[in-house]
Formats: structure tokens, sequence, C-alpha cells
């Protein structure tokens, strides 16, 4: 049985004592430049999130790459490439999103994601993470870093982070609102989600990144964005301000100033959990920087996560 947390971002998370696995070394994925990423998955209270790897499997310390809404682990398929020329990289489709299981009894809250990480993390033998998050998966990593900051080692904050003073954009709240939110959902089509991936963009995201988002946004998916989005207050991961801030670890803070979701103003507020953050906001990029201006991204991020590696 899954256990909820009472507590807000106080995670109640389970002391998992086993064996790691290895996971990761069966099929070949994707060949990306310097290195091949390897499919694997791994499984947490019996639901199955696929997941992609390169460099040293056996690894204890690893990056750990966390997708947001509506993403999956193939958002990261060149940078998880490139770190794996000098380092593990590890990133999972999330329950809910890509083509991990979608149970309806999933906690589909910030806490219970944090939850997933943090026994995922364990089965896959990471003692030690560099978290890179994108979106939603920002306040889930963050929410497990706060819990583990033993296990925490540094980030890397793509268009996400700890929101200060935020107020949810247009499409949140539709999704926020019950009814509103589930006939949003069901008239949702191929042409429509590509015309709303448009806002905030100086140019359209690639056709095959858009599809393949569409091609995962079933039923299951759209439940979960509801779900998760209902159940979440930004208010509330304040709360991790504190404990963050006072790790000060180090982070980079990458955003895109077209963002029309998370707005640019969020990336300098970003001090009030990581002090010593650097910052970089790239003029002509929307919520998705890495998509946007992978090149760009890959300079600025790769550089960072392998000081972070040597230290």
């Amino acid at each position: 049985s899954k256990r909820r947390c009472k507590a807000r971002v106080r995670l109640a998370l389970p002391q998992v004592q086993r064996a790691p696995r290895e996971y990761g070394n069966d099929v070949a994925g994707v060949v990306s430049p310097g290195n091949v990423v390897t499919t694997g998955a791994v499984t947490v209270d019996g639901i199955r999130s696929p997941l992609l790897q390169a460099g040293p499997p056996r690894a204890r310390e690893a990056v750990v790459f966390v997708h947001g809404n509506p993403g999956c682990s193939h958002d990261w398929e060149d940078l998880l490439g490139r770190i794996g020329e000098f380092g593990r990289a590890v990133a999972l489709d999330m329950p809910g999103f890509g083509r991990a299981d979608k149970p309806a009894d999933f906690d589909y809250s910030v806490q219970g994601y944090a939850r997933h990480l943090h026994v995922a993390l364990i089965e896959l033998g990471v003692e030690r993470a560099h978290l890179v998050g994108h979106d939603f998966g920002g306040p889930w990593a963050l929410a497990w870093a706060a819990q583990q900051p033993s296990a925490f080692a540094s980030a890397v904050l793509i268009s996400t982070g700890v929101p200060v003073g935020y107020r949810w954009h247009a499409l949140a709240r539709v999704w926020r609102t019950r009814l509103l939110g589930e006939l949003f959902m069901a008239t949702t089509t191929r042409p429509g989600f590509r015309l709303l991936l448009r806002r905030g963009q100086a140019k359209p995201l690639p056709r095959p990144f858009v599809d393949r988002m569409y091609d995962d946004f079933d039923w299951g998916t759209k439940r979960a964005v509801l779900k998760l989005y209902r159940a979440t207050d930004p208010r509330m991961l304040n709360t991790l301000v504190p404990i963050l801030s006072g790790l000060d670890r180090p982070a980079l803070v990458v955003w895109g100033r077209r963002d029309p979701y998370m707005g640019v103003e969020q990336a300098e507020l970003q001090r009030h959990s990581f002090p010593s953050a650097e910052i970089v906001v790239l003029d002509h990029c929307g919520h998705w920087p890495f998509i946007d201006d992978p090149q760009r991204v890959g300079d600025t991020v790769i550089p960072f996560l392998r000081r972070q590696l040597a230290a």
C-alpha cells in the first residue's frame, strides 16, 4: 500500500535497504555525441519508470535528470550522452508521464514524486546526486534534496526552482478548475497542442519533439496533470527555502527570457534557496531552453557538472 504524507514537504521517505541493481544495460537506445545512451527501467511500489542512462552504470555518484510537465526522460538525450563521457547520468520517466505507469491511485503531488524519486535512486545505487530539473521536475527533485542533504550534491535548474511570489499561469488556472480542466483535456487535439506550445517561442519547437509529447499525452498523463496541479500550492514550497539556503549547494540556474509559464524574474529569485547560484538568462529561449538552444545550454551546463563531479 502507498503511504501518503500528511505534512507539506516533510516527506516520510521510506528507509529502503537493499542491494543496488544494474539497469539500463540491456538495450542500446540512442547514440549521442561521444557516448551511447542505454535504456532500462526501475520499479517502485509496483510502478515502472523507464529510464535512460549513460556513463559508468555502477557509479554511486550520478547526474540525475528530472523532467517536468509534459516531459519525459527523452527530453535529456543530448545532455545525457555528453555527460556520459565523464560521469554517470540517469533520467527517468516519472509516474504519469512518458511511458511510465500511470495508475489512478498514485500520489500525484510534489511529495509523492519526491518519494518515488527517493526509492528509485536507492534501487539504482545512486548515493550522491547532482540534480538537473525542468518545470515541475525542479520542485520534485528539490523536495527530495531537502530531505536527503547528505545525498544532494548540486543542482541545475532549467526554468524551474522554488517559486517565490508565484502566480499560476493561465493554463495552470484552467487545469486547477474542476470540469473546465477535464473539458480542456477532452478537447485537446494534435494541432491545438502544437499551437499551444508556440506560446513564448521565438521559433517553433521542433515538430518531432512536440509530436512525441503529444503521443505521450494520453488520458493517464492528462489525469496526472490535473491531479498534480490541483494538489500543488506554490506557497507550500516556500518551506523548502530555509532548508536549501542553509545547505547552499552549488547551483546553476538557466532561464529563457521569453518563458510564458515561469517568468524570468524567478531566475534571480532562486538565490533565496541557493545564495551562491550562477544565473544564466538566454534571451531568445522560451520554457524549453535545452530544445530552443541545445548548444548554448550544453556549453553552460556541461562545464558546471564536470566541475561538480570532479570536486
